[in-house]
């Protein structure tokens, strides 16, 4: 018996899995082309430098971190945006502005297996660099929302929040950057209590239990509340406006559900802004979110460079969608098994599965020397659509037996109309 499993925390798809992760992936990148965003390829391993210097100390500590065989300190990417960053610090920093930048593959980070948490996941990624405008937030948003809507994904929501607000009164209450980063660190996971213990200052304690008290699906009043709470801090209530500007465009260019959570924070240490979720309240897990990172190409040793971006998981995306029992269809080619009656055929049998190929349609070509009932057996169990069945007396004709697997009904077709009757 075998011996070998996977990594724990690791998985791997096969059949239906994997095809509902490709439908996903698919839609994705139609949705990148479709919003003029270009793919990139970046590197599973990267310098951990590189990976920890934004990153959160939550992430730090779960990065899959090794030495290479010349000693130097490597890790498998925890996310994608790190990766981009460079990118664009180095072979992109002459492209014309704005980079609109799509990837998708695995990530890593050792955290406890649990559903929807894996150590190796998927991710489809998206960076729009160069605009520091709320109209580049919005676009975000607007990308994110056309690639839920796409796999018809039912129920979810935006969750928003600014994590100028929360910065800009830690920020001028005296608050030091490195406590800061573990406020939201303790703040994204919901630990307020601990978060409050950090700060010293009564009055900014104060402050930031009045911006966990405010949230709510009326966006407007929910903004209108934060302005006023923040109303002696001009970079927070700038920030405020900022969302506000952001949640106007959003909402008068398309109809989603929106909920601002003043109290919103994200463990990574590079947002700057607009940062948010996208969720589904049944599942009480986020499937992507994102923000606004104004620093980090800089950062990396690029020119200033505003930025904002976002990621989908697909992991998630796929558990919600068997959730909700979606159907995976996709507009694809016919799948067609052609398979010769004696080896006497299996020459024009090949030739006629190539011809078919060149026309676009899937072949699977009979290479077990079966039986033909048990090859029409199996393409059948594949789900196949069509079975062209080759012989002796119908290749005198110029013809071929084409078996509609689904209906069991067949006919018999000129080879030089094949491909067009199977596509009709």
């Amino acid at each position: 018996m075998p011996t070998f499993q996977t990594v724990r925390g690791m998985r791997d798809l096969i059949g239906e899995e994997a095809q509902v992760f490709t439908f996903i992936i698919t839609k994705a990148r139609q949705t990148a082309e479709l919003y003029g965003f270009k793919e990139v390829i970046t590197p599973h391993v990267e310098p951990l430098e590189l990976l920890s210097a934004k990153s959160g100390e939550e992430i730090r500590q779960r990065m899959f971190i090794f030495k290479d065989l010349g000693e130097r300190q490597v890790a498998l990417r925890p996310e994608f945006t790190a990766s981009v960053a460079r990118l664009v610090t180095t072979a992109m920093r002459n492209e014309p502005k704005p980079l609109r930048l799509f990837s998708v593959g695995t990530v890593y980070r050792y955290d406890e297996p649990q559903k929807g948490r894996y150590r190796e996941f998927w991710q489809s990624n998206f960076e729009l660099m160069g605009s520091a405008r709320p109209e580049a937030d919005a676009e975000v948003i607007l990308v994110t929302n056309n690639i839920m809507a796409s796999l018809g994904m039912q129920g979810y929501a935006f969750k928003l929040g600014h994590i100028g607000v929360i910065k800009g009164i830690l920020t001028q209450d005296g608050v030091d950057e490195k406590t800061q980063n573990t406020i939201f660190q303790r703040m994204d996971k919901k630990n307020y209590d601990e978060a409050l213990q950090l700060i010293e200052n009564q009055k900014t304690r104060s402050m930031l239990e009045g911006l966990i008290e405010i949230k709510g699906r009326d966006w407007q009043d929910t903004v209108t509340q934060i302005k006023n709470l923040a109303a002696e801090y001009p970079t927070a209530k700038a920030a405020a406006e900022n969302l506000e500007e952001i949640l106007k465009l959003i909402t008068q260019s398309t109809n989603i559900t929106v909920n601002v959570d003043a109290a919103f924070a994200r463990g990574l240490e590079y947002y700057t802004g607009m940062i948010y979720e996208i969720y589904i309240p049944e599942l009480e897990i986020a499937l992507g979110g994102g923000g606004r990172y104004d620093h980090l190409i800089e950062a990396f040793g690029g020119q200033p460079t505003p930025a904002v971006g976002f990621a989908i998981g697909i992991d998630r995306v796929a558990i919600a969608l068997q959730e909700q029992k979606a159907v995976i269809s996709e507009k694809g080619t016919k799948r067609v098994a052609v398979t010769a009656i004696t080896d006497n055929q299996k020459g024009d049998a090949l030739k006629i599965a190539q011809q078919l190929r060149a026309a676009g349609i899937a072949v699977e070509f009979e290479v077990m020397g079966r039986k033909m009932a048990k090859a029409l057996e199996d393409a059948d169990k594949r789900k196949v659509d069509f079975a062209v069945i080759v012989g002796e007396r119908e290749l005198k004709e110029g013809t071929v037996v084409l078996k509609n697997l689904a209906d069991r009904t067949q006919c018999t077709v000129a080879i030089s109309e094949l491909a067009d009757k199977i596509k009709n």
